[in-house]
């Protein structure tokens, strides 16, 4: 098989006519379209019918990040505006705590008409439940392809507080529209939790409270994990090969009960979009780690882009969750706190994901990259369905079930 590296981005490439391209939701989440990929065979229903097609007693894993308002606007004295984009908390780094910060943080982040803020500091006054509030930013050094910035406000809010009355959603570029009040509704998850995402993990907004209620019914277990969702997951892939390409790093929670869960369902799991296949399989090298080295720490749990092709896995997934698991319990964490920077394409060896649903997505993309290596070279099949079908297409589209 070809070396990973090596994978031409080109032969992943296909026609999207700007109207395939869902620019609002259907109107009743799971009234979506599912296409039925079953080893090979392809066909369609409708989403509220998608636990008839899955096992009994089977293991479904959830994504519960948040979609933050993570689209600041500030006007300098000249009538320039200035976007500022968060991306990833600096001080503090915590997410969590950071939402609870008053008073001053700092973020890293994309910096819109950045030639004409090039020094100073701006500000903006806002109105945060019937308080006038001053909020200052200052421009800070060049992180990556980020600029660091850090915030100030003269009152005791939190800074959740201070982006939801400031902040915009920041709906995906390829939607080409400005973001509507309907959005913070319909573009998050009905089991979203957990504040950090600047993208929702889009096939998880299918499920209505009806759905999951029918997975219950069923059989199935629910269990939920947090994986971050970072501006990242738009970058194009601008190299001729996938070797060129960096993938962004993305931040994960996962409970000590969550990876038990996993142990009890014999490592198998059925993942709700691309963010918590990401999760799940990052778990099965984090495991092979603490078997060579139980002192890690865990920002050394990281999962680096092409770990999984240089590191041998003839490792059994439960004996790596186990691993993981009592290595949790040595340093007495509930809730495992690291990242992943996994990049997953044809020929990556799944380890825990044995179904998929996930929506349709963009030409040359990572994301298609993933499902190519999920059914084994067979996207082609399901993608030219879709399109001959009347699917639609990217974060406010249809989705589809995949077993391959």
């Amino acid at each position: 098989m070809i070396d990973p590296r090596h994978i031409r981005i080109s032969e992943y490439n296909y026609s999207l006519p700007d109207e395939r391209i869902a620019k609002f939701p259907v109107a009743q989440r799971d009234h979506s379209k599912l296409l039925i990929y079953n080893r090979g065979e392809v066909g369609e229903d409708v989403f509220y019918h998608l636990p008839k097609y899955l096992p009994a007693d089977a293991l479904m894993v959830f994504n519960n990040t948040k979609v933050i308002q993570a689209r600041m606007h500030f006007r300098k004295s000249t009538g320039a505006l200035i976007e500022i984009f968060l991306l990833e908390p600096a001080d503090p780094t915590d997410y969590e705590l950071m939402f609870q910060t008053t008073g001053r943080c700092s973020w890293y982040c994309l910096v819109g008409n950045l030639k004409k803020w090039k020094e100073g500091m701006l500000s903006r006054e806002i109105d945060v439940k019937g308080s006038k509030i001053v909020v200052s930013a200052t421009r800070g050094p060049v992180h990556g392809t980020s600029y660091r910035v850090d915030f100030e406000w003269d009152t005791s809010v939190s800074f959740a507080e201070i982006i939801d009355t400031m902040g915009e959603l920041p709906i995906p570029p390829y939607l080409n529209r400005e973001t509507q009040e309907s959005d913070k509704t319909t573009y998050q998850t009905v089991y979203s939790k957990i504040k950090g995402s600047v993208a929702a993990p889009t096939a998880g907004l299918h499920f209505t409270p009806e759905v999951l209620a029918r997975l219950g019914a069923h059989g199935i277990e629910r269990e939920e994990l947090t994986l971050h969702v970072g501006a990242g997951t738009f970058k194009p892939v601008k190299s001729e090969e996938i070797e060129g390409h960096e993938m962004h790093t993305e931040f994960i929670s996962v409970r000590r009960d969550t990876i038990q869960k996993l142990i009890d369902h014999q490592g198998c799991a059925i993942a709700v979009g691309t963010t918590s296949v990401r999760t799940l399989e990052s778990l099965y090298y984090m495991g092979l780690k603490v078997m060579r080295n139980p002192n890690l720490t865990e920002s050394q749990l990281h999962v680096a882009q092409w770990e999984p092709y240089e590191t041998s896995n003839s490792i059994a997934p439960v004996s790596a969750l186990e691993a993981l698991a009592s290595w949790m319990d040595i340093h007495h964490f509930e809730v495992l706190h690291s990242s992943t920077q996994i990049i997953i394409a044809p020929g990556y060896d799944y380890k825990i994901v044995k179904m998929l649903v996930t929506n349709f997505h963009q030409p040359q993309s990572t994301l298609l990259l993933l499902v190519s290596a999920f059914v084994k070279g067979d996207w082609r099949k399901i993608y030219d369905y879709a399109l001959c079908h009347d699917f639609r297409f990217l974060s406010y589209g249809d989705s589809s079930l995949l077993i391959p």
